[in-house]
């Protein structure tokens, strides 16, 4: 029912070697999702944002929880790795 999220893979992979030959990824550090959450900006979250009280009860009403910036913060790192995945 649910499914995993998207979080972009590692945002600073580390490359080594093992065996001389085949290189492996060590995914050690925060992921593209986590990078994208932090970087976002005061203008990224307000999007998310409701903007008056009436908008933030109905919000609340249809998702049953109130957004937090953390939360916008989220939903602008998804919609950076939507952006991503499109193809030019």
């Amino acid at each position: 029912m649910n499914q995993p999220i998207n979080d972009g893979g590692p945002a600073f992979p580390h490359t080594t070697q093992w065996d001389g030959i085949t290189p492996a990824i060590n995914y050690h550090g925060i992921s593209m999702r986590d990078y994208f959450a932090a970087a976002a900006t005061e203008k990224d979250i307000q999007e998310f944002i409701p903007a008056t009280r009436g908008e933030a009860a109905e919000f609340q009403q249809r998702h049953g929880f109130s957004p937090s910036r953390q939360w916008a913060r989220y939903c602008h790192a998804d919609a950076m790795l939507k952006a991503r995945e499109v193809k030019p």
